[in-house]
């Protein structure tokens, strides 16, 4: 056979098939290698920078580690260094003064305490001031003789009122019994004090207005029907016990308080000036009563020639605030 007509073998499917997965993978592996190839210097770069970045955080590390160390050392040895200067100053300190109060008591020892006598001539201030000093003690004896005239009447009627009580007298007129501290209070009241002026509490408000009943009784004797007595107590409260009070001791009617009655009861210290300035206008004779639960009194009212102002201690205060909550 010639050449012409030798068989000619072709591939089978299966062979094809083979033959272009071949290609394909090799294709896919030639690009691979090459995308691989062009990353390569990428790679290399960063990989570098994680390096460095490594190695500088680790130094950073240790630095801190050994910054810590050395602080903590440092602490310590400056710590009980400066215990050691004070402790030094302190000492220091103690020797100086030891040695200085040494001294000064040495000094002492050295000094002259005989203190020799200085005369010296009086002067014409001080003239002044002695005539002043006498001004005032006759005003304020000429204030004390105000009830003298009166005083044995006085004390009858404070010897009264120390016996029994007597619940028939008539209106007006104690109708309860009063003690011997009462009769101190009163006495002084009018014979040192010449009817104005403050005197401690009795204790609570029962017994000032016991004692207060005493006065109206005695100046009634004096005065008449030419006097009004007027009350004030800063709370409805409290002017209630006053009238209820009075009413009881004086054997009085609710028509004896008002206006233009013989009892007249305020809550503001205003109002009760205005109504004294009114009765020594028709010459009539205020008595004032403040109860001892008012802490300020006006400056106007002390002028009115008979007054009366109970002052509580801190005790009686706190328990009538206490009440009236």
């Amino acid at each position: 056979m010639s050449e012409a007509e030798l068989p000619i073998s072709k591939p089978t499917p299966d062979e094809e098939s083979l033959t272009i997965s071949e290609h394909v993978t090799s294709a896919e592996n030639s690009e691979e290698q090459l995308k691989n190839k062009e990353l390569q210097p990428f790679l290399t770069i960063a990989l570098q920078e994680l390096r460095k970045n490594r190695e500088q955080l680790e130094r950073e590390i240790e630095d801190l580690s050994n910054k810590k160390s050395q602080l903590e050392k440092e602490l310590k040895t400056s710590f009980s260094g400066q215990s050691d200067a004070i402790a030094r100053r302190v000492k220091g300190f103690q020797e100086y003064l030891v040695g200085a109060l040494q001294d000064l008591s040495q000094s002492a020892e050295q000094l002259n305490l005989v203190v020799e006598p200085v005369l010296v001539q009086p002067s014409p201030l001080d003239k002044q001031a002695e005539t002043a000093i006498q001004k005032e003690e006759s005003i304020v004896t000429s204030v004390a003789e105000t009830f003298r005239p009166d005083q044995e009447l006085i004390k009858e009627c404070l010897a009264q009122f120390l016996g029994q009580p007597d619940f028939y007298a008539e209106p007006w007129k104690l109708r309860r019994s009063l003690t011997s501290k009462d009769k101190e209070l009163l006495e002084d009241w009018f014979f040192n004090q010449g009817g104005r002026g403050a005197q401690p509490s009795r204790g609570n408000r029962a017994k000032n207005i016991i004692t207060s009943a005493g006065v109206i009784s005695i100046l009634g004797e004096l005065y008449g029907d030419q006097f009004q007595t007027l009350v004030l107590a800063g709370q409805p409260e409290r002017l209630g016990e006053w009238r209820r009070g009075l009413q009881d001791a004086l054997g009085l009617s609710r028509e004896d308080f008002g206006p233009n009655s013989g009892i007249v009861l305020f809550e503001r210290g205003d109002a009760l000036i205005e109504r004294a300035d009114r009765l020594e206008e028709r010459g009539e004779v205020p008595l004032i009563i403040v109860d001892a639960a008012e802490q300020v009194i006006d400056i106007p009212l002390l002028q009115f020639p008979i007054w009366l102002a109970f002052a509580a201690s801190p005790q009686e205060l706190y328990e009538d605030e206490e009440f009236l909550r």
